[in-house]
């Protein structure tokens, strides 16, 4: 069995031809989506700043086999976002990802230990 790691995945992208409801919904939900519901889950979580209502962000938490490496996360991540925004009806282009690999993170020691000796 190959060795599994977990990423995390920003997908950034563009809303597009928004309908006129879309965008009173996505005004309507803002507080929602906003800094402070800025989490990484399997199933993803939806940001965005309603003025300007351009931008949008959505958080994963990617499982995949190591060997595969980032580019799969990102896709992987991408395609999940796709599917979500879809079924909720909103247009979005310019899709791009940045990919952290959890397993593969240098901790800085020397801060840690500067931490637990402040404690």
């Amino acid at each position: 069995m190959s060795e599994q790691h977990t990423y995390r995945v920003i997908v950034r992208g563009t809303w597009e031809g928004l309908r006129e409801e879309d965008r009173a919904r996505l005004l309507a939900e803002a507080a929602d989506h906003g800094l402070t519901s800025m989490r990484f889950t399997e199933e993803g979580t939806l940001t965005y700043e309603p003025s300007p209502l351009k931008h949008f962000s959505m958080r994963y938490v990617v499982v995949s086999d190591a060997a595969d490496g980032d580019e799969m996360a990102g896709a992987l991540a991408e395609e999940r976002a796709e599917t979500a925004l879809r079924e909720l009806g909103y247009g979005f282009t310019g899709l791009r990802s940045t990919v952290t690999d959890l397993d593969t993170m240098k901790i800085n020691q020397k801060s840690a230990a500067r931490s637990a000796a402040r404690r």
